[in-house]
């Protein structure tokens, strides 16, 4: 009985200050995991941030990607591409979570077939635009700005009203891309009953 007791106690003991090597093995176990997780955490965040990603679903293959291939964005004289990550998600980390985050509600409605024929994605492009739209003014067209700044600009080159648009919003400061550029990668929905549109 009394060998049990210093067992016990040993154990107890042992429980209360753990050998220096254990805790070594547990800090290293645990920095080993966090290596692993982080890694598996941005490999599957870049690889959500591929154009092959988001044309995955023929909801957007079929749809929105096909009208983007008819526009400058897609095919140009420079040869320089933006993909639907360029446009739609943040290069930042932070702005790049919580848009991810906000994705979810894309990935709920792909589950539950929202917009899963071309006759649901019509009836529902509207308010998807609207989303978008609103997403970009408020942070300022961010996701524009990666390609385009009004700094590099060279309003000589454009034309005369693209020139008094541009070096009027870079001198009010008012605008933002989207809100003279919507319908630009992909066709404007039908905007009846929607305020402001004629």
């Amino acid at each position: 009985m009394a060998n049990q007791e210093n067992i016990l106690k040993r154990y107890w003991i042992m429980l209360k200050r753990p050998h220096k090597a254990a805790l070594g093995i547990l800090l290293g176990l645990g920095f080993i995991s966090g290596i692993i997780f982080w890694g598996a955490f941005n490999t599957g965040l870049a690889a959500t941030n591929q154009e092959e990603f988001c044309i995955g679903c023929h909801e957007m293959r079929n749809n929105v990607y096909q009208e983007y291939k008819e526009t400058i964005h897609y095919s140009n004289r420079s040869g320089v591409r933006a993909t639907c990550p360029d446009c739609h998600v943040p290069k930042d980390w932070n702005h790049k979570i919580i848009r991810k985050i906000q994705a979810s509600k894309e990935v709920w409605g792909k589950l539950t077939g929202l917009i899963d024929t071309r006759e649901k994605f019509v009836a529902h492009r509207k308010d998807l635009a609207l989303r978008e739209w609103k997403r970009m003014k408020d942070n300022d067209s961010r996701e524009c700005r990666n390609c385009h700044n009004f700094e590099y600009m060279d309003f000589s080159e454009q034309g005369k009203r693209s020139r008094v648009q541009h070096s009027t919003a870079l001198e009010k400061g008012e605008k933002t891309c989207i809100d003279c550029h919507k319908g630009i990668a992909h066709e404007l929905p039908d905007m009846e009953g929607v305020e402001g549109w004629d």
